[in-house]
């Protein structure tokens, strides 16, 4: 479902030295145009982010209310899947299709797709700086423009965190279930869809069948850990991921 009708900025608590902040924290000084890119190296890593997508989705539209109400558009979000396609993350609203490509395993083309995307709030897999010799301009031109750099685990949890966010409403795992488990939608859904004030993605014609290519290499085991993740993230029943900031410069030298 769009997380416009389906989501709220009041079910995401963020804390960070065990003090309740508020999300500005997380993303400080949020603009309308401001637009997130997540990194993604292996299966269904990008579930190990989703409060974090979901609480930039918000920053999206409270940062400009009339996305609510009259433009109804799908958040300026960006998933990179680097050297192959690692589980339809439609479902996050990462939606048209252009909004989720695959680059080939090289940072160079990571970093030439997040100046195409103009990403100004990035989030990438918990690694290494590293010796990287980007083209010429190239990370000048993503430092003229990045806000925030985040870095996140596939397991939900980094070492060291800087801060936490926690749900508290069981509607932030919907999206999580129909990504790690995928399935046609019956004639009786499709029908209560249809009667919604808003358009949905998933009555799209190529909505499935792109989610269905981009999952072609999950497997049963990946779907299976992705699962088993997601259950030790949980703290009286409810998920709670970590993060951890990265420099600006630095992060561009983790891709």
């Amino acid at each position: 479902m769009h997380v416009i009708d389906a989501l709220n900025t009041a079910f995401y608590e963020v804390e960070a030295g065990g003090i309740p902040v508020a999300s500005s924290h997380v993303f400080s000084d949020w603009q309308p145009h401001d637009r997130l890119g997540i990194v993604i190296y292996e299966p269904l890593a990008a579930l190990g982010a989703t409060h974090l997508i979901q609480l930039a989705c918000m920053c999206f539209y409270d940062s400009k209310p009339v996305r609510r109400t009259e433009r109804k558009v799908y958040p300026e979000i960006f998933a990179i899947h680097v050297g192959g396609w690692w589980g339809g993350h439609g479902n996050f609203d990462f939606w048209p299709a252009r909004r989720e490509i695959q680059v080939p395993d090289d940072p160079r083309e990571v970093l030439g797709a997040l100046n195409d995307f103009a990403i100004t709030r990035l989030a990438i897999p918990e690694r290494p700086v590293r010796e990287i010799v980007h083209r010429r301009k190239e990370e000048d031109c993503a430092l003229d423009r990045l806000v925030t750099a985040v870095m996140y685990s596939s397991s939900g949890r980094v070492a060291e965190p800087d801060f936490t966010i926690r749900s508290n409403s069981r509607r932030s795992e919907r999206d999580v279930l129909k990504v790690i488990t995928p399935n046609a939608l019956s004639e009786q859904s499709i029908a209560q869809l249809n009667k919604t004030a808003v358009p949905v993605k998933e009555l799209d014609a190529d909505f499935m069948p792109r989610q269905q290519t981009l999952n072609a290499g999950i497997t049963d085991a990946m779907r299976e850990q992705a699962s088993q993740h997601r259950a030790a993230l949980k703290v009286d029943g409810l998920p709670t991921e970590s993060y951890r900031f990265s420099d600006l410069a630095e992060s561009l030298k983790r891709l």
